[in-house]
Order: C-alpha cells, then structure tokens, then sequence
C-alpha cells in the first residue's frame, strides 16, 4: 500500500469511527440533542395556576353566546333544557342569524335575549355586559383565542369550540389570562361524553385493563361534502395554509383522559409525520377550477400521523385525515396490561379472564385477550360500568340530542360544575395540551419528523392532581 493510498485509508476509518462515535454519544450520552426544544415562558409575577379551580356558587348561570352560524343554534337550543341557566344575549356577525336564533327561545316560552350583530366587533359588546357570567364561543377557528381572552379580561367564564387555539402562542395567552384573572377557560370537547368513551374511561379507572399503556384516537372524516358551508372558506383556508394535525382534539381528549395527563403524567416529546396531499388539490381543481400548479400548493397533508411519549413512559398515537374516502373513524383504542378496548370500526373489548369479573358470567367458548369477549358480556360489561353521568343524564341527552347526546352531557356538566362550585372537567391545561398537536406536529413534520419537546403547560404542576376524576357535589 502507498503512503497515499495509506493515509487515505487512514482518514476514511477516522471518519467512520468519528460517525460511530458521535452515534454512541447520541444513542447514550446525550439522546435529548435531537430533540426540537420549546419554550416555556416563566409565570408572570403574582400569577397562580388554575389546577382544580373553583369558583363560587350560582344559582343560574347567565350565558352569552357568540357565533350562530354552524354550531351556536344546537348549543343555545340545548341550553333552553338546561335547569339553572338564563339565555341573556346571542351574538352573530349576520343580523338574519340571531334573528332565527331568537325563534329558537320563542318555541321554549322564554324571553328573547339581547342581541349583537352588523360589526366585527360586536361581541365585543356581549362580553361587557355585567349581567352575564358564561361567554360561549362557537365561530371560525381563528377568532376563537381572541375572543376567549377578552371575556376573561371582562370578567367572565368562557367555554369555547374545538380547537380553542391553533398556535403556542395563542395557548400561552390563554393560559395567562385564565390564570391572572382565575376565571374557567373551558374547551367544548364533545368526544369525552359519548358513550363507549365514558364507560370505557370508568372501566380504566375501576381497573379493568390493568395498566394502561398506549391509546389511540383520530379525527377522520372526509370534508368534501361539507368544505362550501364555512363562511368565507375559513377551514379549506386553514389547511391550505397549514401543515400538521389542525383538529386533533377529538381524538387527544379522550386519550388524554386515560392517560391522566397533568393528573399523574405528562406528554414529553412527539413525533409526526404525514402524506402529500392530493383529493383536496383536486377538489379544487375539479369543483373550483383553479389550476392544477396553484391548487397544489396546499400545506397541509392528507394524512397526519402523530405519536406522543410520556413521562411515565406509556404512549398516543393521533391521526388526522380530512379528504380520503374513509369510513368515519376516531380510532379510540385502548391497550393495557389486562384489556384491551376498540371503537372502531367495531366496538368491542378484550379482556384477560380475571378481569371480567365473577358478577358478568363469561362465555368460555369466546373469552381470552386475543379476541373480543361475546356480545352478550360486553354488554354486561358496559352495564356493570355505566358512568355516573350516563346513569344520571342518558335518557334526556337522546331526548335533546346533540351528536347523539353527548353535546346536551358536555354542556350539561359545565353549568352542573360551575352552579355548585365545583372544578370543570375540562380545564385550561387540557385545552393547552390538547390544542398543541397542531403547532408541535407542524414543527416536527418540517424537521424531517424530528422529535419536539412538548411543554409542560402547568410549568411544573403536572403531578399535584393524581388521578382524572369527574367532580359531583355527593
């Protein structure tokens, strides 16, 4: 070998062993180099959190509605069933939207309620009122974490539509307002009260699947039909001009129940991924007529995957998918130690045998963790673990309906938590954590699917609460 040929030999096992090395030392050493960072900014001074807030009693609960177009009039119906409140004013950019709104109080026999509409600014009005006490957000995704900030600013509880914030920014905010002021910033999630959800969630609790370790949850479900009844092409907009899981909370909030996340655990890092995008550029070329250069110039994918580690080392797996012909899906699935529970497309549970308890009789011949139990004990099962809600509210949530119910429960159980003084179910926290996925995805999914460190949202307060518990005054 020549002198030349040996010292390029030389350089090329000095590189490799530099590479080796430098692999050692990120597999071992220091794996956290890899990890995108994320700012969490310190609490503003004589700030506190809001964990398990509490706020004093009402008798009723006077409410002011913003938003009337797709979501408000199911909302304000379904207040008319709710005891303990008072409908004060109803908020509309269109005038011919509160108007027929107000028609919705005339068939329940009670007075009209005041009414905003004509300016951009007009709920602006609602939220400075002093005779009321809920502002209740259902408009486009954008205006949502504005308006949210300003009812708290004014004294006011909010509740507000999926997703409440679309950036860190926007959370941040929200947060901080929620915690200076001490007011409700609830997030509207529907999911959390259907009813294999609910029941599941009791039987996770009870035990029945031993230790939880992964779960899974999607919003998939194919727009096309729907994408020409959002005013001003807000939601098409909105994912032409971004990428990552834009919708996540449907599938993260009744994941992030089970996990107990900031009740025990926290979400530390995630990791994202997605498809190019196609059936929507060519709905907007077959329905709209743009161009095929221009309607390819869509941000967001057709298919966003998202996996999700947390401290307590368990894991979430969240798919967002808006324009495949799919079957509609929110995944829902649940794997622990002994059990095993699935929503779709099949409802179904699997479960070791001990699990299944002496009171629900077992049906040996299909009855072992590698399939689902029989029609007939799930059934029993689902009895036998009926959450308290559904026990108490199920008959006059189909009554009023809402998704099947499941939107009478959520709005329910907000005036139920706020008449008698007790924490919502959904807090800020949850709103922060659940809203995250489309800002923490989006980073992830430019850096070449790095993993991005997720912040902890109740800087440092994650562990206080142990355990996810629905609050009831007995």
């Amino acid at each position: 070998m020549t002198k030349l040929n040996f010292l390029l030999f030389s350089l090329v096992l000095a590189f490799f062993a530099s590479c080796t090395s430098n692999g050692k030392q990120a597999g071992s050493d220091d794996p956290s180099r890899y990890v995108v960072r994320t700012e969490v900014p310190k609490r503003p001074a004589g700030q506190k959190d809001v964990l398990g807030l509490v706020t004093p009693k009402m008798d009723t609960v006077r409410v002011g509605f913003i938003g009337l177009g797709m979501r408000g009039p199911g909302a304000v119906r379904r207040f008319t069933f709710i005891p303990g409140t008072k409908i004060v004013a109803l908020c509309d950019l269109h005038a011919d939207r509160v108007e027929k709104t107000q028609t919705i109080l005339d068939k329940a026999g009670l007075p009209r309620a005041a009414a905003y509409s004509g300016s951009e600014d007009a709920w602006k009005e609602l939220c400075q009122r002093d005779d009321i006490d809920l502002v209740y957000i259902a408009t486009d995704w954008k205006h949502h974490a504005e308006m949210m900030i300003y009812a708290m600013e004014q004294g006011k509880h909010v509740a507000c539509e999926v997703p409440s914030a679309m950036n860190l920014d926007e959370i941040w905010a929200i947060i901080n307002t929620a915690e200076k002021t001490q007011k409700h910033a609830m997030q509207l999630e529907n999911c959390v009260y259907d009813y294999f959800e609910l029941t599941t969630l009791n039987m996770a609790q009870q035990g029945v699947f031993g230790e939880l370790l992964h779960a899974e949850g999607a919003y998939i479900h194919n727009l096309r039909d729907y994408w020409g009844s959002y005013e001003g092409d807000w939601r098409l907009q909105y994912n032409k001009e971004f990428r990552g899981d834009v919708y996540a909370t449907h599938g993260m909030g009744p994941a992030a129940q089970l996990m107990n996340l900031h009740r025990g655990d926290k979400m530390n890092t995630l990791v994202a991924m997605d498809t190019k995008p196609v059936n929507i550029p060519e709905y907007l070329i077959e329905e709209r007529g743009m161009d095929r250069d221009s309607a390819y110039q869509f941000a967001n994918g057709e298919h966003t995957m998202t996996m999700i580690r947390t401290e307590n080392g368990k894991t979430i797996h969240i798919q967002h998918d808006v324009s495949s012909p799919r079957p509609y899906s929110r995944m829902y699935q649940v794997s622990g130690t002994k059990g095993f529970a699935n929503k779709y497309p099949e409802e179904g549970y699997a479960l070791e045998a001990e699990m299944v308890g002496e009171d629900v009789t077992p049906d040996h011949e299909n009855l072992s963790a590698h399939s689902y139990v029989s029609d007939e004990v799930k059934e029993a099962l689902m009895a036998k673990y009926k959450h308290r809600i559904h026990r108490e509210l199920e008959e006059k949530a189909k009554e009023v309906g809402g998704h099947g119910g499941m939107d009478f429960i959520m709005d329910y159980r907000l005036i139920y938590c706020l008449r008698n003084g007790l924490p919502l179910d959904i807090d800020v926290y949850d709103l922060a954590e659940w809203c995250s996925l489309a800002e923490l995805s989006r980073i992830s999914i430019e850096h070449n699917s790095a993993a991005v460190e997720v912040p902890d949202f109740t800087r440092g307060g994650w562990n206080k609460i142990q355990g996810f518990r629905h609050a009831f005054i007995d």
